[in-house]
């Protein structure tokens, strides 16, 4: 899909870049269905009852416990430990009861849930309201500084009715507040590791989290069980799970930088799920394991940060993003996979609308906003990038297209926790990253992004804007659907037209499968799906 001559450039420069570099890691929402079931295409081969599934990934979770980490590589682990109140289907998009059983807004602000009364935490902790009540208030606690409260902060208080019974009450209407219920800050956390991680910590708010990270504890169907840094860490069956059990003993995520690795483990059944596979490499998979295509919610962005110069200028801004070629990059950065972007929001997104001004590439036009800017000369400046293949080779491409309006752009790369320490911590000009919004709402996918409130957390373009703040707002607040969707074309029209970041590409997620494993999907969030995972012969 993408020429060679393209090709070998990015590579070669690629390679420059890897061995020049500082760093290690990947994928983040930092930050985002319709998948294709990977399945045995061997009719005699019998399931195998117990072993180990073994999980190869780019990128190592950076911490477990779910209040304190807010990326993609935390969360497919994370995922199978905890458990949410309730579940979206991707296939229908309805919210679905998963430790609720049911749910009634009972007034405008409050939201009633009844709970399963057979759940247990792995620790033998009952999972009952109280426990509802003392998860979200750890989460919402400033204390903690839950980098995933943003989307919990509508909330203002948890009642506990009876032992199975739980109230929460909004600050004013909360349309996405079911929606917010299923993301992965109220996965639910053992009360009694809880009150052990405040005991530890003390008065040093600095050392909160450290115990739940070290022993995460939840009602999922994989318990934890150890953690090598660097190298892997290690799931078990949940022999009392309430629900469907798995078939295997254990999972292994292991931590496998090296993409080629990662197949030829596959292809000689070190493997049995390599995350991700290259758009390069998929047909050469192919020949010997599945390759899973799972169109995303997620948005790949440049981002600029608009605090310091000179992209505090929007008319910067607007100019770094008028020299990008989308299209070009979909076809020869990612083979073709996945959709050009036309703004913040993935079409998988409620709340996307097409009726909006595009992003596009026209580098005359990028030239006379530089100059309008006072940069006629241009400027120096550097990207940061983690060690995700295609982000390097983007970083690439922008550092070739900028030299047309002077800009002399130097990359930098990272590994993966201390990109995003330092991402968050606003030390950059510009960088790159993504975002998945697994509340499938399009709150979910812009406020923590560019709302003022979230600077210097989610919010690492630190962009700041009254409107754009004024219509998050209130698209929280409306419970109409069609009044909402209007706040969100206008957001969208907006951040189009301020460029806090320059919106790439909506990404496949390319996973490969071995043929002795039957049902493994990936949903548009990118989180694994591995409880109904069974290996064969």
């Amino acid at each position: 899909m993408k020429s060679n001559k393209l090709w070998l450039v990015l590579l070669i420069s690629a390679l420059i870049v890897v061995l020049a570099a500082c760093g290690s890691d990947d994928k983040g929402k930092e930050t985002d269905k319709e998948g294709d079931t990977a399945s045995n295409d061997n009719e005699n081969t019998e399931t195998v009852t117990g072993g180990n599934l073994v999980l190869e990934v780019l990128s190592e979770a950076v911490e477990l416990d779910p209040h304190g980490s807010n990326d993609v590589p935390s969360n497919n682990v994370q995922a199978n430990i905890y458990e949410t109140l309730v579940v979206r289907n991707f296939d229908t998009g309805e919210i679905e009861p998963l430790l609720a059983e049911s749910w009634e807004q009972i007034d405008d602000l409050t939201l009633q849930l009844k709970l399963r009364q057979d759940v247990k935490f792995h620790d033998g902790t009952p999972f009952n309201a109280e426990a509802v009540k003392i998860n979200l208030d750890r989460l919402l606690d400033p204390v903690v500084a839950s980098p995933r409260a943003s989307n919990f902060e509508p909330i203002e208080s948890v009642t506990v009715v009876d032992e199975y019974t739980v109230d929460i009450k909004t600050k004013a209407p909360y349309g996405p507040l079911l929606a917010v219920l299923t993301h992965a800050g109220g996965y639910m956390i053992s009360p009694a590791v809880i009150a052990k991680d405040y005991e530890e910590a003390g008065d040093d708010a600095s050392k909160l989290r450290a115990y739940v990270n070290a022993n995460p504890v939840g009602t999922g169907f994989l318990k934890y069980d150890a953690w090598v840094p660097g190298q892997e860490i290690r799931l078990v069956k949940n022999e009392e799970y309430w629900g469907e059990k798995v078939a295997y003993d254990s999972a292994v995520f292991k931590t496998v930088p090296e993409s080629a690795t990662r197949a030829a483990d596959l292809e000689v059944g070190n493997a049995h799920i390599i995350d991700p596979v290259q758009p390069t490499e998929v047909a050469m998979v192919e020949n010997f394991a599945t390759v899973n295509e799972q169109p995303s919610m997620s948005i790949a962005y440049i981002g600029f940060n608009a605090q310091k110069a000179p992209f505090d200028n929007e008319k910067v801004r607007l100019a770094i993003s008028k020299a990008i070629d989308r299209e070009e990059i979909l076809q020869g950065v990612y083979d073709g996979f996945g959709v050009a972007a036309k703004g913040p929001l993935s079409p998988m997104i409620w709340g996307q609308s097409d009726d909006i001004v595009p992003q596009d590439y026209n580098i005359e036009e990028a030239k006379a906003l530089l100059a309008e800017a006072g940069y006629p000369d241009g400027f120096k400046t550097a990207i940061w990038t983690n060690d995700n293949p295609q982000r390097q080779q983007i970083a690439i491409v922008l550092q070739e297209k900028l030299k047309q309006l002077n800009i002399d752009v130097s990359i930098e790369v990272m590994e993966w926790g201390a990109y995003l320490e330092k991402t968050g911590a606003g030390d950059h000009e510009m960088f790159i990253l993504g975002w998945s919004a697994s509340t499938g709402d399009a709150d979910g996918a812009l406020y923590p992004l560019f709302h003022t409130s979230d600077i210097g957390n989610n919010n690492r373009t630190r962009f700041s804007n009254a409107e754009v703040d004024k219509l998050l707002d209130a698209a929280r607040v409306e419970t109409d659907s069609d009044t909402r969707l209007g706040y969100y074309k206008e957001i969208q029209t907006l951040l189009n037209e301020k460029a806090p970041a320059a919106f790439l590409h909506h990404q496949a997620y390319l996973t490969g499968v071995s043929k002795k494993v039957t049902d493994f999907t990936v949903d548009p969030t990118g989180i694994y799906k591995i409880q109904h995972v069974k290996l064969t012969e």
